[in-house]
């Protein structure tokens, strides 16, 4: 029997595409699964099992969630996301979207983070912001957002949001081609992990001191 290797480039470079492929969000198989709200399921599903479809009623494809600005004191940045999911918007089940509104303090940002698992559009609708994201060439790509102004912000890449105005907060929204798009704080990722990364690491990575180490993850609540 033949191996991979064995496999003419160009079917390996299709079942490569068809492998990645595959690992993207699922098509619904139906017009709609309305996800099943109450307790937890005693079943861990790759996503949330559906109503029947018979049950389903115009208020499963409803939300007021983005409609409240979130608390931007909760944390060091200045910032909130409030975030649909399935509890708040159970028709957005297996459609493979998400929806943020994002509050950000005057003077406030969202730090660098990234999303695994999706690419964003951000619609600004209040306040300035500037934004941008990092390419995996080290370039950065920024652009001043006044109300009305979109962004994209690719999948996977490095990119932050900032609130230009000391004195007035910002508001924009979101959408996000996953239902479970993933958020990791690169500041957050590199010094409050659990179990801590190993000084050494962040030492040369950084090019900082085992004193900056300390101080930086006590500045970040580590």
């Amino acid at each position: 029997m033949g191996t991979i290797r064995s496999l003419p480039p160009y079917t390996l470079f299709l079942l490569l595409l068809w492998w990645a492929t595959a690992l993207s969000d699922p098509d619904p198989l139906q017009d709609y699964c309305v996800a099943v709200g109450g307790p937890s399921q005693p079943f861990f599903f790759n996503g949330v099992p559906c109503v029947n479809p018979n049950a389903a009623v115009s208020a499963h494809f409803m939300s007021s969630i983005l409609s409240k600005a979130g608390d931007t004191n909760g944390n060091y940045f200045g910032f909130n996301v409030t975030l649909t999911d399935t509890r708040n918007f159970p028709g957005c089940n297996t459609q493979g979207l998400t929806m943020a509104r994002v509050d950000i303090a005057g003077g406030g940002a969202v730090p660098l983070h990234s999303h695994p698992r999706a690419s964003e559009v951000t619609i600004l609708l209040k306040g300035s912001l500037v934004v941008g994201f990092v390419d995996t060439t080290n370039r950065l790509f920024f652009q001043k957002l006044q109300p009305g102004d979109s962004f994209v912000f690719p999948r996977g890449t490095l990119h932050f949001l900032l609130n230009l105005d000391s004195s007035k907060p910002a508001f924009a929204i979101s959408g996000l081609n996953s239902q479970n798009p993933g958020a990791q704080i690169s500041s957050l990722a590199s010094f409050v992990s659990r179990p801590p990364i190993p000084d050494e690491i962040l030492k040369k990575s950084f090019r900082i001191s085992g004193q900056d180490v300390e101080r930086i993850r006590r500045n970040l609540g580590g």
